[in-house]
């Protein structure tokens, strides 16, 4: 008779690690990923308004 086989056993479980935490860092990991974005051009005051020419 064949020697009995022990019950096979899982691996130990790593430690969890929460949904929070990995969601954040993906969103992290995107972050660094992408280029810097361009700068912005300067936003220029307001003047006085303009007339527009009326359509014939």
């Amino acid at each position: 008779m064949p020697a009995a086989r022990p019950p096979e056993s899982r691996p130990a479980v790593p430690a969890g690690v929460s949904m929070r935490d990995l969601l954040a860092s993906c969103v992290a990991a995107d972050a660094v990923s992408r280029p810097p974005r361009a700068p912005e051009p300067p936003r220029q005051a307001p003047g006085p308004a303009r007339e527009q020419p009326r359509a014939a």
